[in-house]
């Protein structure tokens, strides 16, 4: 059915005035207590795909690793699309964001835009459906690789029908169930690694991918160690493989469903910030500029922390980091506001949300120098919980005789996340840690690797009190061996302890001189030897020193 001249008119913007009410709202829902500056209703969205996932991986049948490959792949709830087939060219040429409308299967107004620019005669083209500020209902079109039961399609648009592009009526047809897909993929996040971290970016290589880079050799390691994972397959890394041929589905569904997030998605979160960083530093429009920096920094908030936290962060069903911090400050009583409690959000999650609430300021004033030290001070925090969690696995295997692939299998993928981090400090501590919960691993030694850890504290600009101890709630006390190390940094202490011996030594030599020279002074008088001698009460502390 051709649409109403009142109707297009109606719904029919500039691509630039929709992006406008888009991302120059007054106020957004927050997301975890943080205020976002743009919309990205559908980037938090991320973290749907990623309970679907899990929800297959729970079943443990080869069945449901198919479907769970085919969510981590081909998405469902973020960037949806549909592909259309045009029964005449494009009369004219159409930018990306340009306004699209058409109907949905019942006959109600759906509205998208272009996913691209697309050339005059173009009969194939991607229409992006249209997002909602409110989080619960972010989009009304999710199919992607989602089984039936979790598709959403009251908003697709119908079957076949028409479409109306600035004023241009165009009869279309597509297959509604296989043609509505999904531009943001969990598995794109990690194959598009390449050319967005280290290539094709205006602050290429990013530090932290190129870490990971270095140590496993390939910029899509996470997506090779999860696909490997849900195969049964091993890697094929230069350094941290993991043969998963050893593991039943029990121990493939934690290296899959940890591995999206800790390898995947974590890396991406440090992509958008660091795109934030380029956007400000490019020369152009303050209010253009800006609007794209602190866009960028909202996503990398929204892939930090998911949908389901919701506005207060306060819930136990989150997936993504955010609910990782929190599930680990309780294991190693780093809980609160300042820390050392047990219950409530991560003191990791207070620290982090006030440092992105300090960057899009600094964004928004165009400062990009302090912004760029806000980043650094992130992403050394961004780590702590994956060493959390290596050290209490390690712990578990180790000193309570876990032997069950479960806590393997956990050990060995978050010591993932970190080991390449790990290895640009100190390679041998990497090695360490990596020999001890490698995938397949038959003993394990929890304080070699929680020594390697500490040895690198420093290094990562990460404190004693930010890991915390592993706690054992039972007896109200810190595990034997697992309990904080001490004095702040780990390796600091190494060196206040030179610091102490190198002071005493050298005032203990300066006094032992000071005496030979009274002796020799003395000697010289007795033996009548002329010359004035030194005042030596008027000597000060900071001549001695």
């Amino acid at each position: 059915m051709k649409l109403s001249l009142l109707a297009v008119s109606s719904l029919s913007m500039t691509s630039a005035s929709l992006t406008d009410s888009l991302r120059r709202r007054l106020s957004f829902e927050k997301i975890a207590g943080y205020a976002p500056g743009t919309q990205v209703t559908d980037h938090c969205a991320i973290d749907l795909d990623q309970a679907a996932i899990e929800t297959e991986l729970a079943k443990q049948t080869d069945s449901s690793f198919a479907t769970a490959g085919n969510i981590y792949n081909q998405g469902g709830s973020s960037k949806s699309y549909a592909q259309i087939t045009l029964s005449t060219p494009l009369s004219s040429a159409i930018q990306n964001d340009a306004v699209i409308v058409g109907t949905n299967a019942d006959g109600s107004s759906t509205v998208g835009k272009a996913y691209e620019d697309y050339p005059q005669g173009t009969t194939s083209l991607k229409v992006q459906y249209q997002t909602s500020d409110m989080q619960a209902n972010h989009v009304t079109c999710m199919v992607g690789g989602l089984p039936t039961d979790l598709q959403t399609t009251v908003g697709c648009l119908a079957g076949s029908g028409s479409i109306n592009i600035a004023g241009q009526d165009y009869d279309y047809t597509y297959d509604p169930t296989t043609d509505n897909n999904n531009g943001r993929t969990i598995a794109g996040f990690s194959t598009d690694a390449g050319q967005k971290m280290r290539l094709n970016c205006d602050g290429c290589p990013y530090d932290d991918h190129r870490f990971f880079y270095n140590y496993y050799g390939v910029d899509d390691y996470g997506h090779q160690w999860v696909t490997a994972a849900l195969n049964g397959e091993k890697t094929t890394f230069d350094k941290g493989n993991a043969d998963f041929s050893v593991y039943s589905l029990n121990g493939r569904t934690e290296a899959v469903k940890k591995g999206t997030v800790f390898l995947n998605i974590f890396q991406y979160v440090i992509r958008e910030f660091e795109d934030a960083l380029d956007d400000c530093e490019r020369g152009c429009d303050l209010d253009a500029c800006n609007d794209d920096a602190v866009h960028a920094w909202d996503e990398g908030v929204c892939f930090y922390t998911g949908s389901i936290e919701a506005q207060d962060g306060v819930t136990s069903d989150g997936k993504l980091l955010h609910q990782l911090a929190d599930k680990r400050c309780a294991d190693f009583k780093t809980c609160s506001k300042d820390g050392g409690e047990l219950e409530g959000q991560a003191k990791l999650n207070h620290d982090l949300f006030k440092l992105y609430a300090k960057g899009k300021y600094e964004l928004q004033t165009k400062n990009c120098g302090e912004a760029r030290s806000t980043v650094n001070e992130i992403t050394k925090l961004l780590y702590i919980p994956f060493i959390q969690g290596t050290l209490r696995y390690a712990y578990k295997m180790d000193k309570l005789g876990d032997d069950s692939e479960k806590s393997a299998a956990e050990a060995a993928v978050f010591a993932a996340a970190v080991l390449p981090r790990i290895a640009a400090a100190d390679e041998a501590a990497a090695d360490t840690i990596y020999e001890n919960v490698k995938v397949g691993v038959s003993t394990t030694d929890f304080a070699d690797v929680k020594e390697a850890f500490e040895f690198v504290y420093k290094d990562l600009g990460i404190k004693c009190s930010d890991i915390g101890g592993l706690w054992n709630s039972a007896l109200g006390e810190y595990y034997e061996g697992a309990g904080p190390c001490k004095n702040g940094l780990m390796s600091e202490m190494t060196d206040d302890k030179l610091i102490v011996i190198i002071v005493g030594s050298t005032l203990g030599g300066l006094f032992f001189i000071s005496v030979l020279f009274l002796c020799f002074s003395r000697a010289r008088k007795s033996s009548g030897a002329g010359g004035k001698q030194p005042d030596l009460e008027a000597t000060t502390d900071a001549e001695v020193s």
